[in-house]
């Protein structure tokens, strides 16, 4: 319902079109298993929407809140993992921190064959080159 408009309430034919959209694809029965769950569980969560959401993104195949958190920290301490090793590399003289920029085009450019830019300069289609239109084509077609 509408909070712009407290007194609005929709048709009850807006109702039943609405409740049969959300049966049609499964949104009421993933809400009520979720629901019941949280009914039969002995100890309550604390947070029962956290609980709420974490249920329905299992039942949708999506990952939840904490195995997002833990895959982000996963990452973070693979990136340390990764900057204390480049700093063994440029103590040992291995590496040159100069040579690495931060910007992905650069380091893309750096990993792309030198044949694959040569082939997109010899490309016989000029970049400038336009189609022609149709509006030329149908003025040619009338001029015949």
């Amino acid at each position: 319902m509408s909070t712009s408009n407290p007194s609005y309430k929709p048709s009850e034919g807006k109702r039943e079109e609405f409740r049969k959209y959300l049966e049609k694809n499964g949104v009421m029965d993933a809400l009520t298993r979720v629901l019941v769950n949280l009914y039969e569980e002995v100890d309550k969560p604390e947070d029962a929407l956290e609980y709420i959401r974490d249920k329905l993104a299992v039942i949708a195949g999506l990952e939840t809140n904490k195995q997002l958190q833990t895959k982000l920290n996963d990452a973070e301490d693979r990136i340390k993992e990764l900057e204390a090793a480049l700093q063994t590399e440029e103590k040992t003289g291995k590496v040159d921190r100069s040579s690495l920029t931060d910007g992905s085009a650069t380091q893309q450019a750096d990993i792309a064959p030198a044949e694959d830019v040569t082939a997109k300069a010899d490309d016989p289609v000029s970049p400038t080159e336009e189609p022609p239109s149709s509006e030329t084509q149908d003025s040619a077609d009338v001029e015949q």
